[in-house]
């Protein structure tokens, strides 16, 4: 539809849903769950504008799933996150849902868009069957709405309503406190919110993750710097001479990086910690994996193992490596067993066989954090 545009809010936090990915990266097969959210919704209608609101460290990630949305950065609330998408409509009216509004079926759709003429805002609800008390009394049931999401409002009105510093729950209270007329049309059960985890089983339209499997692959080469310490594989080796780097050079962390963001298509290590940001200068390597895989495990993924080929021709590295295991399956959360280190050199060739430097490759393999099995 030319006049309408639809803004899913997708910025949260996820805490109260109590699980290590967050819920709008839930795989439904092969789909993130904010994807299919959204893709539920315009395969049923048109959009002028599709706008997905999303964390700060997640907004480069999610452009790599769908590049014709436009996304924009969340606030610290709801309601913030929907005055910056609101920033980009220029249609009459916009459809706002929750990520987390999963079965949004075509009917529901239908009888939303149909009253968009008749009020500031469309509003869908469910009817409340049991009894309701209200601190302590009991209340008439038939006067009580619970509101669901979407709901559709006139842009104009929308961005007046929320010109204020009162938090409101949802887009209805804050045009209705406004002086706006809404509309309630019937929602459906099914179109239930998932905000703890014991309400995937109420998620109608719920699908298996599929069970693949992610390799990627890292590689990483830094030269000799005099009296520096030597870090490799989370493990000091000496303090007389280490690594050229920004960070403090650890070449086996880096490229241990590159090969976990590799296999779920997040880019590389210089695009998360640029060596132009100060932030990073000379900072501990174990931190910056520590980031990664917290990245790697809310965005739905769960490492299986991780293999490491360390090229030196110095410093001999025989005595490190088990403990190099340790301390990187300690940062990914797995067994020490499934964080292989090998150590070879280049028989005095090249610019390794030289003692110039040292490389590492990195091979890591991932699978979809099956929630099925909560």
């Amino acid at each position: 539809m030319p006049d309408l545009s639809l803004v899913m809010l997708g910025a949260g936090n996820s805490t109260r849903f109590k699980y290590p990915v967050k819920k709008q990266w839930l795989r439904f097969e092969d789909t993130p769950l904010w994807l299919f959210s959204t893709k539920n919704i315009t395969e049923k209608l048109n959009f002028s504008k599709i706008i997905i609101t999303c964390s700060a460290d997640e907004i480069e990630y999610m452009k790599r799933f769908e590049s014709s949305f436009t996304y924009v950065l969340g606030g610290k609330s709801r309601q913030e996150s929907l005055k910056n998408a609101l920033l980009h409509v220029e249609t009459p009216y916009v459809l706002v849902s929750d990520i987390a509004r999963v079965c949004v079926d075509e009917e529901m759709l239908a009888r939303i868009v149909e009253k968009k003429s008749q009020a500031d805002i469309v509003v869908p609800y469910l009817e409340v069957s049991d009894t309701v008390v209200y601190e302590d009394e009991t209340i008439d049931r038939d006067r009580v709405k619970l509101v669901q999401t979407p709901q559709l409002s006139k842009t104009e009105i929308l961005k007046n309503a929320l010109k204020t510093d009162i938090e409101y729950t949802d887009d209805s209270s804050a045009i209705k406190a406004n002086g706006g007329k809404v509309a309630y049309v019937k929602g459906d059960k099914r179109a239930k919110k998932l905000t703890f985890i014991e309400d995937l089983s109420e998620i109608i339209c719920k699908k298996e993750p599929l069970g693949a499997v992610f390799v990627g692959n890292g590689f990483d080469v830094h030269g000799f710097e005099d009296k520096k310490v030597m870090m490799l594989g989370g493990v000091k080796i000496r303090d007389d001479f280490g690594f050229k780097a920004h960070s403090d050079g650890d070449v086996a962390i880096h490229a241990l990086i590159d090969s976990l963001l590799g296999a779920i298509g997040a880019g590389d290590i210089g695009e998360i910690f640029p060596d132009s940001d100060e932030r990073f200068k000379g900072i501990d390597s174990k931190k910056l994996l520590e980031i990664v895989y917290r990245f790697v495990t809310s965005v739905g993924y769960e490492i299986v193992n991780c293999d490491l080929t360390i090229m030196a021709q110095t410093p001999k590295l025989k005595e490190f490596k088990g403990e190099m295991s340790l301390v990187l399956a300690k940062i990914l959360h797995i067994e020490p067993i499934f964080v292989n280190v090998k150590a070879t050199t280049t028989e005095s060739l090249g610019f390794i066989g030289r003692k110039e430097g040292v490389a590492v490759s990195a091979t890591s393999t991932l699978r979809y954090s099956d929630w099925t099995k909560i």
